[in-house]
């Protein structure tokens, strides 16, 4: 009934995909995932269906194979497709530049193996170890993928444990594996040719070192290899004995034509050379190779290797040259110090040092080292030479920024750096002989720099013959800037020859002061030569400017001109001269030569005023004679000081300068201000006056402005000394008010005479009525005389004192504002004075006054003067 009604419903099963196989296209054994596919396109995604494929034979033909086991047929095919395999591509395109093979077998052979290894039942162990022994002989002829020899390496360690070897097939493993061993070992003793050091062929190498180092891992290969194997020893000694053959191939290379001993050094240079690069390569790429794949550090082993070998080859070839050293020998020996010293440097790299064969490898070389020095010394001077012989002493650079010194000084400061350079090449290892060595450098440093500046001179006196004489004022400009360019150059040479660090080296066999006796002396003295060549250009410079400030300045300042002209006038072509001589030299000049040749220039001019003023007779007309000489100072003072750019305020106030300028400021001055003058330095000798060896005298003093009253009050004076043969005095006080010219019409008063009385009590008042202008005016003081009186007689002088009366209370003016009938005087201030006796004939501006003999009220003061003088006690 079912099937009936199933029948009759014409039901069918819903379709849900297919999927298409080509037999062509499986293997003897499949596993995968396949897409289901429509039959239309209206419902594309199927889903996916997973299948199971085997390929399966009922039975065998044991007649081709009849004898032989079926791995040995496995592995002739296997043998015969890859060969076959790799002729074909041979034909079609090079293996070298198709890549390494990748261990496949395409198309047909591919089939036939796998339907072979199916039909015989096969084992995977055992492909693989068909594939491994035929893949491992195969690299020693072809390049093969290293994937493909680590994939069979890493399957026989998987199935070791899995599956039983037959006797046969573990020997055979066993010698593939030890053969591989050895053919890779020997690669490795000539990796320097097989695997160079570029970007290519290293990673081949470390391949093969990874495939080795897997090898030596398996449990395979520590089960069948009877004896101990260590990789690292092995490819140790592979180094070891491939560095040996590449010393010797190269040794061989490179050995000289004939004995000549040029040729002998030459070819020890150029394998040294190689040796060099060698070392240089081992340290950056295959070293690193060594680590990565085996953990071993190559370097270390070449380099001690190659020590050895090197310092043998090294003491062998210069004991042929030794007493026979000649300058072109030397010359040919320092390529190849310098790649030893090169190559000695290289063990800071070494993980363990130990004794170095190359050690002392510098005193093979001792006997070479003075032509190396005489060498560099020589050509540099030549090259300071021409470059003094092509400069023709012009500026570098001007404008907004200008290079003031010329080419030659730039070129010495290059042509310097070599035997500074020599130095650091060198780096010589005994700290006595480095040294001396350094004490020779610096020495032939100086040289050089002295020689430059005798040529220099010689090249300026040559350009000069041909130019006009500006010309040779700039050409001379350039040689000062040159020679001071030099300065920071010489400053320089302790940090650049690094005597610092030659000072802690050399600290146990050089004392202290012998170091600083030395080397520091040297650039003293070379520092002392420029300053003296400097200074000597500076002169030159500077004369021309001297004679002309000295002809302007008598030019200036003659009597003969004196109606004739203007301060102002007389002194305006020297002011132009100067400005215009002077501009010129700041613009050629750096600013520190431009200082120099300022400062003697400056003294110069003082030296010539206080001359010219000294040397006009004391007469009438000096005083006009001194104003316009102290205008000269002030407009050149003013000059030199350039508003802050020139010479500072203290080189221009020099000592010759002050007294100059006292000497102008005294002799510019009238009658009447001398005498201020004269009287303003009595109070200020008073005000510093300490002791009272005179005595002292005792005052109450007050000015009352209501009535424009001085008011002066005599108390006493005490400590007098006794002038009498009875020893006591007769003392009165002389009250005067100086100086006459502005107090014309007041009178001198004086006290009563107190007898027989060294500490007298006068207590008497005086009046003087002087406005407040007069007790106000410059010089304006109370001079306060103690005589002692003599009846028969003159009497004689007991003291003297000076009072400013602005200092008096109630002299000063009342501030800007105050109303003065309202302000009440000031109360009397007791004033105690120390009486003082003056100096005879010291005072110069008495002597100046001295000397104005055309005035009557001047000679009356000086002759008061000269008599109060000649009755002082000082």
């Amino acid at each position: 009934r079912m099937i009936k009604e199933a029948t009759k419903e014409k039901g069918t099963d819903d379709f849900l995909g297919k999927v298409i196989l080509k037999l062509q296209d499986l293997h003897c054994f499949e596993d995968n995932w396949y897409n289901l596919e429509p039959r239309t396109e209206t419902y594309p995604d199927r889903g996916r269906c997973h299948l199971q494929l085997k390929f399966i034979h009922k039975s065998r033909d044991g007649n081709l194979s009849a004898g032989r086991s079926t791995y040995i047929n496995y592995s002739g095919i296997l043998q015969q497709f890859v060969q076959a395999y790799i002729a074909k591509q041979q034909e079609r395109i090079s293996i070298i530049t198709s890549g390494p093979w990748k261990g496949e077998l395409r198309g047909e052979a591919q089939t036939l193996l796998e339907f072979y290894a199916t039909q015989n039942d096969l084992s995977p162990f055992l492909q693989d170890l068909a594939k491994w022994v035929a893949y491992s002989k195969l690299y020693q002829s072809l390049e093969v993928d290293s994937s493909v020899l680590f994939q069979q390496i890493t399957s026989i360690e998987y199935h070791w444990h899995q599956q039983e070897l037959p006797y046969q097939q573990k020997q055979e493993l066993c010698d593939s594996l030890h053969g591989f061993l050895q053919y890779g070992l020997c690669l490795v003793a000539k990796y320097r040719d097989i695997f160079p050091a570029t970007s290519a062929a290293t990673p081949k190498l470390h391949t093969l070192l990874r495939i080795m180092s897997q090898i030596c891992k398996t449990k395979a290969f520590q089960k069948l290899n009877p004896a101990e194997f260590d990789l690292r020893d092995e490819i140790k000694g592979a180094i070891l004995t491939g560095t040996q053959e590449w010393f010797s191939i190269k040794k061989g290379l490179h050995q000289p034509m004939t004995k000549d001993l040029s040729e002998t050094v030459d070819a020890l240079s150029r394998f040294i050379g190689e040796v060099q690069e060698d070392i240089k390569q081992n340290k950056d790429v295959w070293n690193r190779v060594f680590l990565s794949a085996v953990q071993m550090d190559s370097f270390t082993v070449i380099y001690k290797k190659l020590d050895s070998l090197l310092a043998k080859e090294v003491r062998e070839n210069l004991s042929l040259i030794k007493g026979h050293m000649e300058q072109n020998l030397a010359n040919s020996l320092f390529p190849v110090y310098q790649n030893l010293q090169s190559i000695h440097k290289d063990k800071a790299f070494l993980q363990n040092r130990g004794v170095l064969e190359l050690t002392n490898f510098q005193e093979d070389f001792r006997e070479a080292l003075p032509f190396w020095l005489n060498k560099v010394f020589s050509t540099t001077q030549e090259r300071v030479e021409r470059a003094v012989q092509v400069d023709q002493l012009q500026p570098l650079q001007t404008g907004a920024t200008p290079v003031k010194h010329s080419s030659s000084a730039v070129d010495l400061v290059a042509c310097i750096q070599p035997i500074c350079q020599l130095w650091e090449k060198l780096f010589w290892p005994d700290p006595e002989e480095a040294f001396m060595l350094m004490v020779k450098i610096t020495e032939d440093v100086c040289k050089i720099v002295v020689n430059y500046c005798q040529i220099l001179k010689r090249r300026v006196r040559l350009l000069s013959e041909d130019t006009d004489h500006g010309g040779a004022i700039n050409m001379l400009c350039v040689v000062v800037n040159d020679l001071e360019y030099l300065r920071p150059v010489i400053s320089r040479l302790p940090t650049e020859l690094k005597w610092v660090v030659l000072r802690d080296q050399t600290q146990n066999v050089i004392g202290e002061n012998q170091f600083n006796n030395t080397l520091p002396l040297q650039l003293v003295q070379v520092q002392s030569f420029l300053s003296r060549e400097i200074s000597s250009a500076l002169d030159t410079l500077g004369k021309k400017l001297k004679t002309d400030v000295e002809s302007h300045v008598r030019s200036m300042s003659t009597r003969q001109r004196l109606p004739s002209k203007s301060t102002e006038d007389a002194v305006a072509p020297l002011m132009r001269h100067l400005e215009q001589e002077l501009g010129y030299m700041n613009e050629n000049l750096v600013q520190e030569n431009f200082n120099s040749l300022l400062t003697p220039l400056w003294e110069n001019s003082v030296k010539i005023l206080h001359q010219m003023a000294t040397q006009h007779p004391q007469q009438e007309g000096l005083m006009v004679y001194c104003q316009r000489l102290q205008y000269t100072l002030q407009c050149m003072e003013q000059c030199f000081y350039a508003e802050g750019n020139g010479l500072s305020m203290n080189t221009l106030h020099s000592d010759e300068y002050k007294v100059l300028k006292a000497y102008l400021t005294h002799n510019s001055l009238s009658n009447e201000q001398l005498m201020e003058k004269f009287l303003e330095k009595k109070v200020s000798e008073q005000k510093g006056y300490s002791g009272e060896k005179y005595g002292a005298v005792t005052l109450l003093a007050s000015y009352k402005k209501s009535d424009h009253r001085l008011h002066i009050e005599v108390l006493n004076a005490v400590d007098l000394l006794p002038m009498d043969s009875n020893g006591l005095s007769d003392p009165f006080v002389q009250l005067t008010l100086e100086p006459n010219h502005v107090f014309p019409v007041v009178e001198t008063r004086s006290t009563q005479v107190k007898s027989c009385d060294l500490n007298p009590l006068f207590d008497e008042v005086f009046e003087f009525m002087v406005s407040q202008d007069q007790c106000l005016a410059p010089g304006a003081c109370l001079v306060v005389t103690v005589y002692d009186h003599d009846k028969l007689k003159r009497d004689d002088f007991q003291g003297e004192a000076f009072l400013a009366l602005k200092d008096i209370p109630g002299v000063k003016k009342a501030k800007e504002g105050d109303v003065v009938h309202t302000q009440p005087d000031d109360k009397p201030q007791q004033i105690r004075l120390r009486l003082m006796h003056p100096k005879p004939y010291e005072d110069s501006l008495l002597r100046l006054l001295e000397s104005r003999k055309g005035d009557r009220q001047t000679q009356a003061f000086v002759k008061k003067r000269r008599q109060r003088e000649r009755q002082s006690q000082e």
